[in-house]
């Protein structure tokens, strides 16, 4: 379970998060939404550990996640970045590989097991036929499903994604975000922009406005035209299950 306790972040002088209290959704998938620059971002890596609060915590199973040692975290939280990196020189096997690193003692080798894991979740991604491959070799798109298989070989309850699917098709952006879905051990936070993806394959919505939250509950419910005129300053409605934009 995680759970934000007056969670708020600062850049300098700048609130960009303020106050924030949210117990998240145990197993499912929450859509992390809102305007560029609201700090869906900043959230993320705050639950992942990755960035101290300026006030207030993070707390994952009623513990501060800033007082788990790496190892432990890493068990319970794998992250999916925006932009991954296209300098590394490892095969696209060994990057999801390095997702079984909690897993191994210390300078032990992968077992078999490990290797078999890997296989699964870059099936599971459509990115087996990479496995050879390089980065510099890969698309924007592919070397993002292969980051997604990476978070999954980790097998963690938790998984955080900044925007996985911004990069993809729309035959893998569907894969992908029904993977998820299916996903039903898992506690997942998803930061996206499409409004229609995210009510089709999302079961709760996080809605950041001005550096609170304005909307925390189902999704179906949460993503009305008044909240997205408010939010995205566009008019739009609702018609058999879709969002249409007025233009």
């Amino acid at each position: 379970m995680i759970a934000l306790r007056h969670l708020t972040v600062s850049y300098g002088s700048r609130p960009i998060l303020s106050g924030l209290d949210a117990t998240l959704a145990e197993r499912g998938v929450t859509a992390v939404m809102g305007p560029n620059g609201c700090g869906k971002t900043t959230l993320l890596r705050c639950i992942g550990g990755l960035r101290q609060p300026s006030d207030g915590t993070v707390e994952l199973d009623g513990r501060p996640v800033q007082d788990y040692p790496a190892r432990d975290l890493a068990r319970r939280v794998a992250f999916v970045r925006q932009q991954s990196q296209t300098d590394l020189e490892f095969s696209a096997f060994e990057i999801v590989l390095m997702g079984r690193n909690p897993w191994q003692r210390r300078l032990e080798n992968e077992s078999q097991a490990d290797r078999d894991i890997v296989e699964q979740c870059m099936r599971q991604t459509g990115t087996w036929h990479l496995r050879q491959a390089r980065p510099a070799q890969m698309s924007g798109g592919e070397l993002q499903r292969v980051m997604i298989a990476r978070a999954l070989a980790q097998q963690t309850p938790v998984l955080l994604l900044d925007e996985p699917v911004s990069n993809l098709d729309i035959a893998h952006q569907r894969d992908i975000m029904r993977l998820l879905r299916d996903a039903t051990d898992k506690t997942v936070l998803i930061v996206i922009h499409d409004l229609n993806l995210a009510l089709q394959f999302c079961s709760h919505l996080l809605l950041l406005h001005q550096g609170g939250i304005l909307y925390h509950g189902p999704i179906a419910d949460g993503l009305t035209p008044e909240r997205i005129s408010l939010v995205y300053g566009v008019d739009a409605h609702l018609t058999e299950g879709r969002i249409l934009f007025d233009y």
